[in-house]
């Protein structure tokens, strides 16, 4: 179910502050999974977890479903990379969550938004940040969009490797939220997605993910 090479997101509560960190499964050994330095998604800097350090632990399977489990860090190992050692409960331990808990990155790809009839005119703008499951956008206010409202988008995913891949999505207005005198961020929820749909969404985010974590180191 966990394979050698996922990326996996970590979570992990100090006091009342709650952080997220993303590393990689480089090995796994029994009940030992073997990961890569965890590097924090805020700061985009290499975590230093002390052993006994309690997380969550999220990642997504080859079918595109998010499963959850508790780890621990049970110590750390130098090979070729310097690696940390998490325990692994079990698959029977795994927890399958909700599709609107696919992790969002935060990062600006371009999007045509149309209606599905004639409320507002179509227009061009940028994301926030997008997930598998659906993305926030910056538009201005003077725009007529109203929670609940279906409406069908155009994005442009630009990958690494230098291609680009270019979805079409049938989408719903989840909220409105006012940003400025300006500008709103609107939330949206991608509908009907097909399975080879969300994998390329799913790929995006996680090459968006890599990418961010080599600039921070």
């Amino acid at each position: 179910m966990i394979n050698i090479g996922d990326v996996l997101t970590l979570e992990v509560k100090f006091s009342d502050k709650l952080e997220k960190y993303k590393c990689k499964l480089a090995e796994r050994k029994g009940q030992h999974l073997y990961i890569d330095y965890p590097i924090n998604l805020q700061t985009n800097k290499t975590a230093f977890l002390i052993d006994g350090t309690q997380l969550k632990c999220s990642f997504v399977d080859k079918t595109g479903s998010v499963y959850l489990f508790e780890t621990e860090v049970l110590g750390r190992v130098k090979q070729n990379i310097p690696m940390l050692i998490l325990s692994d409960p079990g698959s029977e331990r795994y927890i399958k969550i909700q599709r609107r808990q696919y992790v969002r990155v935060e990062t600006s790809v371009d999007i045509a938004v149309h209606p599905t009839s004639f409320e507002f005119k179509p227009f061009v703008t940028v994301t926030d940040d997008i997930s598998a499951g659906g993305a926030a956008i910056i538009t201005s206010n003077k725009i007529n969009l109203n929670s609940g409202m279906k409406i069908n988008c155009w994005l442009v995913l630009p990958m690494q490797n230098g291609e680009y891949h270019y979805q079409q999505f049938h989408s719903k207005i989840v909220r409105v939220i006012p940003l400025d005198e300006r500008r709103n961020k609107v939330s949206i929820q991608f509908l009907e997605v097909s399975p080879n749909d969300r994998q390329m969404l799913l790929r995006f985010t996680f090459d968006r993910q890599l990418m961010i974590r080599k600039k921070g180191l």
